[in-house]
């Protein structure tokens, strides 16, 4: 296939079923879509201004292959990167969120990345050396990739007991489960203090269970967890998309309910490097933020998704079949066990805005929550002492002077917010997050470590 009738098929393709099962074909050559598109926008990028031409065309980009990459994968993909000059971007697959923050740590000059997708608040950790051995890795937040994309599931032994969203009703039935099973309820995520722990805590406090005494609460791989789930072994997992539908689909188990019901448009994963290499390059990473405004812009429309799907679905990036892909990126989740499915695009991924702010504009307030649960937990051993320290921290490492300076560059004033706070946040359980008073937070809940 010729790179004009490429091209010119990818942006065709998708009408009908033949054409998305033409499609997902084509696809599993991906380097020639991104030859295609990086033709195109190389030919764009002779027109940057010269005050705004990178210092570098090159980048080393991690992400993990879940829907919260998404618009890094397009960027490379649909040519935005070389659009704004960035021509010799590698999105590179981390194994592991361990691994990431372990090639961060090296860095591209000593065979790691310079940055790219992470769990909140990693970059805050790096850069104080929490998470790196003592060794700090000074990271500067740039962009939030996305919101929802998140759930709870549940292991099928457990259904009918009332394992829901709301779990207070469940919550004898799990704190009594060593009783008669000889061990404790297990649940797992994917790495410890960040995202998915901060999700499977909150849900399982608010309805009086508490993580750190009343269950096993653990970092496990994905794959392992799900085995666990097949063999009785693991109870429930916070995982992000396709596993939620792989989950359901597959009769492993169920969902107890979405991060989108947990907390409607939470902060997800965010783009972060290093800030020796924004330090060095600020021209250059601004022209990444506006390829990912870019990408972000263009995965939220509905008439992209079904080639979105097709692209990061492929075998150079997230290799799973497509199907698994097209239920949450439609908001739509079978939940299992009796519950009500959800069928609402909002409450599937999203990527550049929402009902009640920008998702890609990095709040600092959404930052102060996830230290503010930091402290609630205790965690890192009191070397985040306090609000005002977490404060400090959030300052030197969220950079959201740099995005609103590339979103004025390429022209996207409009959707700048007007307040480095989206203000008071609300949660399924009735509890608020005030960011101007994050103690009163603090002081309302009932399970906590502070």
């Amino acid at each position: 296939m010729t790179n004009f009738s490429r091209r010119r098929f990818l942006f065709t393709a998708g009408a009908s079923a033949a054409g998305s099962i033409l499609l997902k074909g084509c696809l599993g050559n991906p380097p020639s879509a991104t030859n295609a598109a990086t033709e195109t926008a190389q030919t764009q990028a002779t027109e940057i201004s010269p005050e705004q031409m990178p210092e570098t065309p090159r980048v080393k980009l991690g992400y993990i292959p879940i829907v919260e990459s998404a618009p890094l994968v397009i960027a490379k993909e649909k040519g935005f990167f070389a659009k704004y000059g960035m021509t010799e971007v590698d999105v590179s697959k981390q194994a592991s969120w361990a691994a990431a923050r372990d090639n961060v740590t090296i860095g591209s000059q000593g065979g790691g990345i310079d940055g790219g997708q992470w769990q909140m608040p990693m970059p805050h950790l790096m850069s104080e050396g929490i998470i790196t051995n003592g060794q700090k890795i000074p990271m500067y937040v740039l962009a939030q990739l996305n919101t929802h994309g998140n759930g709870i599931a549940i292991a099928q032994i457990h259904e009918g007991k009332g394992v829901a969203l709301d779990i207070s009703s469940a919550a004898d039935y799990i704190k009594g489960f060593q009783s008669t099973n000889g061990r404790k309820f297990k649940a797992a995520h994917t790495f410890p203090n960040v995202n998915q722990d901060f999700w499977i805590r909150y849900w399982l406090a608010a309805g009086g269970i508490d993580p750190d005494r009343d269950i096993d609460l653990l970092a496990v791989p994905p794959a392992e967890t799900v085995q666990g789930m097949r063999n009785g072994t693991m109870d429930a997992f916070s995982t992000g998309d396709p596993w939620p539908y792989r989950i359901v689909n597959d009769k492993i188990g169920f969902m107890a309910g979405l991060t989108s019901q947990l907390w409607k448009f939470h902060p997800e994963e965010y783009l972060a490097i290093r800030s020796d290499w924004v330090d060095k390059n600020p021209k250059a990473t601004k022209a990444i933020l506006k390829a990912i405004m870019e990408a972000q812009q263009w995965c939220d429309k509905p008439e992209n998704r079904a080639e979105l799907v097709q692209i990061v679905a492929g075998r150079s990036y997230f290799n799973i079949p497509a199907q698994v892909l097209e239920p949450p990126y439609a908001g739509q989740y079978n939940l299992g066990d009796g519950k009500p499915s959800v069928s609402d695009i909002k409450m599937g991924p999203l990527y550049w805005k929402d009902d009640i702010g920008s998702v890609s504009y990095p709040y600092k307030s959404h930052d102060l929550w996830f230290l503010t649960e930091s402290l609630r937990w205790g965690f890192h051993d009191g070397k985040i002492a306090d609000i005002d320290q977490a404060k400090k921290i959030i300052d030197a490492v969220n950079r959201e002077d740099l995005w609103k300076e590339a979103a004025k560059e390429a022209g996207f004033e409009a959707d700048i917010p007007q307040s480095t706070s989206r203000g008071v946040e609300k949660f399924f359980d009735g509890k608020e997050f005030d960011p101007e008073n994050p103690e009163a937070y603090l002081n309302s809940l009932e399970i906590k470590r502070a």
